[in-house]
């Protein structure tokens, strides 16, 4: 059984999709960030870092029970445990490097990009603006390579394109005020309602919805989201 710690957030739902592709047996156990349960020693134990998603894997190798933090982690290890997903073996630097650009890329950029557009003080026009046209840079990336092809990696659906597939859903978040956020990534575009078309994406879209997360941004949500603004708190 797999343990899968999780917020409806980007992250998760790409560990989500993972899973409900793969069939994989697991527990949702929901992790309420904007109220700091990131914080709680009893996550922490899970991953140090504070952030969802996590997994414990109680039949890890040997039988072991075993976490595994960060989501391109745990992408890597379903789909070596599971042995699906990974592409054919000679295209292994190519699903790497993909999908290293989407963690250290795409992510952040993406998640920066929404940061200072919806949630930090007026006249950051810098930022804004420095993380805004990032993201439009990473999405040119992606939309010049999925010209022409099907998926990220070769002819195989795999866990690059459930990777992207986490980042691309919100990109009506990332792109702010666009009414067609891919209309200018026609490739990406159609790789994007390609995946999401999958029926593993329709149950991967229900994970945690019987779970009342918090959807308030008042003053203990933005001290738990973002505790390095605030000097009194000490994690």
């Amino acid at each position: 059984m797999i343990r899968f710690y999780f917020h409806p957030t980007p992250n998760p739902a790409k560990v989500a999709l993972l899973l409900e592709e793969a069939q994989l047996p697991y527990q949702v156990i929901p992790v309420d960030t904007s109220k700091g349960d990131q914080h709680k020693p009893e996550f922490r134990e899970v991953n140090p870092n504070g952030k969802v998603p996590a997994i414990v894997d109680t039949d890890g190798p040997g039988g072991t029970e075993v976490r595994v933090f960060d989501s391109t982690a745990i992408l890597l290890y379903l789909a070596e445990k599971t042995g699906k997903f990974l592409g054919a073996s000679t295209d292994r630097p190519e699903l790497l490097s993909w999908l290293m650009l989407i963690a250290t890329g795409v992510g952040p950029f993406s998640g920066q990009a929404v940061h200072f557009q919806y949630a930090a003080p007026a006249g950051l026009d810098y930022a804004i603006n420095r993380y805004r046209r990032e993201a439009e840079r990473h999405y040119r990336v992606l939309d010049r390579h999925l010209a022409g092809r099907e998926y990220f990696i070769g002819a195989e659906y795999t866990i690059a394109d459930m990777s992207a597939w986490g980042w691309l859903d919100r990109a009506a978040r990332v792109l702010k005020g666009e009414d067609v956020p891919l209309a200018a990534f026609p490739n990406l575009k159609s790789w994007f309602e390609r995946i999401d078309a999958r029926p593993a994406v329709v149950r991967a879209r229900a994970v945690g919805q019987d779970h009342a997360f918090k959807r308030v941004n008042d003053e203990e949500t933005k001290r738990a989201l973002f505790p390095s603004n605030y000097p009194d708190v000490v994690l």
